[in-house]
């Protein structure tokens, strides 16, 4: 099943384990930086995963963040405009890394990406849902109207309680 939220929000589709769908318009750079420094901005690495799991589908664009989970890699990249190539293989898609000196892999499947979606990115996914976002207590309460009424999350961040609110959107439009 597939929710959408006006005309500029991406798509939402619910589904087992979806593979990352690589979606670039050409050449990317990859750039290395350590976890952990997100400054609230991203989402953990587990609720991206409960996101993926329950449906949220990636598409590439310039500035997403992302790790390499089953790699024992630590690192966030972050996608841009430069190093990184999207090659069609007859196996499937996989990223290039080619020339890049921050990391020893040439090539990554996609489906080895974990996309980290940022807080604005998870704002525009929840769309028409979104209410309001508050301060509650130490973190955050997302007011949210989803198709079947009226729902809340809380988080110790905006971007955790945006994905809380997701999970929640698709979980219940599934």
């Amino acid at each position: 099943m597939a929710a959408t939220h006006g005309p500029h929000s991406r798509r939402v589709v619910a589904s087992a384990r979806p593979p990352v769908q690589i979606s670039t318009g050409g050449p990317v750079r990859l750039v290395a930086r350590r976890a952990g420094r997100h400054h609230g901005r991203v989402i953990s690495r587990d609720l991206a995963s409960r996101l993926r799991d329950a449906g949220l589908v990636w598409k590439p664009a310039s500035g997403d963040q992302f790790t390499v989970p089953d790699r024992d890699l630590d690192d966030v990249f972050v996608l841009s405009d430069m190093t990184v190539e999207l090659h069609d293989l007859p196996d499937g898609p996989v990223l290039g890394f080619n020339g890049t000196t921050e990391w020893a892999l040439d090539d990554l499947a996609q489906e080895e990406a974990l996309w980290l979606p940022r807080e604005d990115q998870l704002r525009t996914l929840l769309g028409g849902t979104f209410q309001r976002l508050e301060r509650h207590r130490d973190g955050y309460r997302l007011l949210l109207h989803l198709p079947d009424g009226p729902a809340e999350t809380t988080a110790a961040s905006p971007a955790e309680a945006y994905g809380e609110g997701l999970l929640l959107l698709i979980q219940r439009t599934h």
